[in-house]
């Protein structure tokens, strides 16, 4: 067709397209514009609002390097101090650990709207996954140190009362993803409904369970290495009591501790979850 033909009658036009292609529209990109200035106006005036002392910063790197210099060497003769501590925070992070799934199943089952009974419970249930994940775990050592005194039992009641919120959320999502043809089999027998939640339920979750549960193990052995600073038992009491000491030396042998230990229960998780994977 020439430049003086006219298409057929009735024949759409044919389709123009840009000489350049771009990823974003003209509307797309102010858009974006418009959510990055709001960012940076929110950063802006968090910044202002913090009343930070800018003076601090002009002699930070001099203050880090001190603080590695007296850090360095470790002192290494230390070591044997901090191994039953060591292994009073790994006792504390599994036996939390096991105690909240305990308790993260039946609160899961309540979460959960297709295995809830109402309204009313449901609400119940997921106030608990709430209450649970909003508190900090050494908000919680605090509270049970004031109730159980100072040592591993806080601690432990501390790591269950801060995981069971996070198991039970994603055991209760997994629960609502079940496969209700399952369900539906095994209540067409004459099952109750706990024999439903354990033969039609349980089976598909649980490798979601075991997986979070190794999972938040593995978060758990973190958390439980500053629990000693609110008393609440573990190596962080001998971290906390170092720091306070400027005990620089073997306060670098505790973290050097923990590091090997968070990272050897970080494989340990890895490995684990991929087998069930």
């Amino acid at each position: 067709m020439t430049a003086h033909q006219q298409p057929p009658r009735g024949t759409a036009p044919a389709r123009t397209y840009p000489d350049r292609w771009e990823r974003y529209s003209p509307r797309e990109r102010i858009v974006h514009w418009l959510w990055l200035g709001g960012i940076a106006l929110a950063a802006a005036w968090s910044v202002s609002a913090l009343d930070i002392e800018w003076a601090f910063f002009a002699d930070a790197h001099e203050q880090a390097v001190d603080l590695v210099e007296r850090m360095w060497p470790p002192r290494w003769s230390y070591l044997p101090r901090i191994v039953q501590p060591l292994i009073e925070t790994l006792h504390i992070a599994t036996l939390g650990t096991m105690i909240a799934v305990v308790f993260a199943l039946p609160v899961a089952f309540l979460a959960a709207r297709n295995t809830t009974w109402n309204q009313g419970t449901w609400l119940i249930g997921r106030a608990m996954l709430v209450l649970s994940r909003s508190i900090n775990t050494v908000i919680w050592g605090l509270v049970f140190v004031a109730i159980f005194g100072p040592g591993p039992v806080a601690g432990i009641c501390a790591v269950a009362a801060r995981s069971v919120g996070f198991i039970a959320k994603l055991v209760a999502e997994a629960i609502e993803e079940v496969d209700a043809g399952q369900v539906e089999a095994v209540e067409s027998t004459g099952a109750t409904t706990l024999q439903v939640y354990g033969v039609a339920i349980l089976p598909q979750i649980l490798p979601v369970l075991i997986g979070t549960t190794i999972y938040r193990w593995d978060i758990n052995v973190r958390e439980s290495s500053v629990l000693g600073f609110v008393g609440a038992g573990g190596i962080g009491l001998l971290l906390y009591a170092s720091i306070n000491q400027f005990a620089w030396s073997q306060a670098l042998v505790i973290l050097i501790a923990i590091l090997g230990i968070v990272i050897v229960s970080e494989a340990l998780s890895a490995y684990v979850r991929s087998r069930i994977v």
